[in-house]
């Protein structure tokens, strides 16, 4: 497959456009950064054409001002997405787990290197004597030596993570040995972020939904940053796609996967959730982020590190965001990518650098998630160059 890069198609950008009915702005209307609606329209646009997903949304935030551009058809047959649209945003969940880790250790209420046994009992133990040694730092970080999924039989069509339960986690852990000893290794790990929100809900004794709720999504007024959609918002929901281009069936996230991937949200929340991000300088929240976006773990000297790479090399890893230490043009960038139920999506952010953006596809393909990774890594380095 071809890649086309936003510089390679330059001079033929308009006549593309053109030809495929693709709108280039509303003339006469005044944009509140020209620029980063230009780029930010322009990469959308050549990712949509040539992957041909179904519908595409992308949206930045560059020194307090936003721009958000949708192409395609959020749902069969419908209109494009958007800042509204809802959507799955997966495993981009487990950065707002790793946040309220932050703010959890930030209070007082857990510190990175509590065990998880002093939290959990029941997954405080195991047929591996290191499973007393997991600390919530290595749970973050996916230096746990969990596997990625836990072996589950599959549930029913309309519940299918049904089966996935925390009797499971500690059924696991009792009867099975680590992959490598915590903190040594490197291993994506959905089954590590479950653990953590179990952790995190037994320390402030409230369900994880209603923490993260208290913490994040309630004072930065994200409303349609949630678990369980309301009637209205499922009307808003962008549609799935599996690999084969057939739509997938929306199902309910259920109460154990709410730390490594059931959340919704839209891009109009997210942009608000990173101009938060982006404030490294304020003194609301100010210990919550510089915990947030440390780099805890150096990638130098681990073994093993998979699955961190899909979009763009791990440097280091933070509460769940993936770290790239800067290179080249490329500023420092924080990054998450997530996929459930036929949506990719990936969101990444310049924390010196004032710059964030999100951006997500209605379809399971590995060649555009990929693509698209590398698209807004090079936005932002165009954007707030080093």
């Amino acid at each position: 497959m071809t890649h086309i890069t936003i510089g390679s198609v330059r001079n033929t950008t308009f006549a593309l456009l053109m030809a495929t009915g693709v709108s280039v702005g509303a003339p006469g209307t005044a944009l509140a950064d020209p620029l980063l609606e230009e780029v930010v329209e322009f990469a959308g646009t050549i990712l949509y054409l040539e992957h041909k997903v179904p519908g595409l949304v992308i949206g930045a935030v560059r020194n307090g001002e936003t721009a958000t551009y949708g192409i395609g058809e959020a749902s069969d047959g419908g209109e494009a997405p958007d800042g509204d649209t809802v959507l799955r945003i997966g495993s981009i969940t487990k950065a707002f787990t790793g946040q309220v880790l932050a703010q959890l250790a930030a209070d007082g209420t857990v510190s990175l290197t509590q065990k998880l046994g002093e939290l959990a009992p029941d997954l405080g133990s195991g047929a591996d004597a290191n499973v007393a040694n997991i600390r919530l730092i290595d749970i973050a970080t996916h230096s746990a030596g969990l596997p990625r999924e836990l072996p589950h039989e599959h549930g029913p069509a309309n519940d299918p993570f049904a089966t996935i339960t925390r009797v499971g986690f500690s059924k696991w852990l009792k009867t099975e040995q680590l992959l490598f000893a915590p903190g040594t290794g490197i291993l994506y790990s959905n089954f590590a972020f479950d653990l953590l929100s179990i952790a995190l809900s037994e320390a402030a004794e409230q369900p994880y939904p209603k923490l993260l709720e208290e913490h994040i999504t309630e004072p930065l007024g994200m409303k349609d940053t949630t678990f369980v959609l309301t009637n209205e918002q499922k009307g808003r929901l962008m549609q799935g796609h599996n690999f084969d281009g057939k739509p997938l069936p929306d199902v309910p996230t259920g109460s154990v996967i709410v730390g490594s991937g059931g959340l919704y949200s839209t891009p109009k929340d997210l942009l608000r959730w990173m101009e938060w991000h982006l404030d490294r300088l304020g003194t609301d929240g100010a210990e919550t982020r510089m915990l947030d976006h440390a780099a805890y773990l150096v990638r130098d000297g681990l073994n093993p590190v998979s699955g961190m790479d899909e979009s763009g090399h791990m440097d280091a890893m933070g509460l769940g965001w993936v770290v790239m230490m800067p290179e080249g043009n490329r500023p420092l960038i924080l990054q998450k990518a997530g996929g459930l139920q036929g949506t990719f999506s990936y969101i990444a952010f310049a924390p010196t650098r004032g710059i964030a953006i999100f951006i997500s596809i209605n379809e399971f393909s590995f060649g555009a998630a990929m693509a698209m990774g590398e698209a807004v890594n090079e936005m932002i380095a165009t954007l707030a160059p080093r």
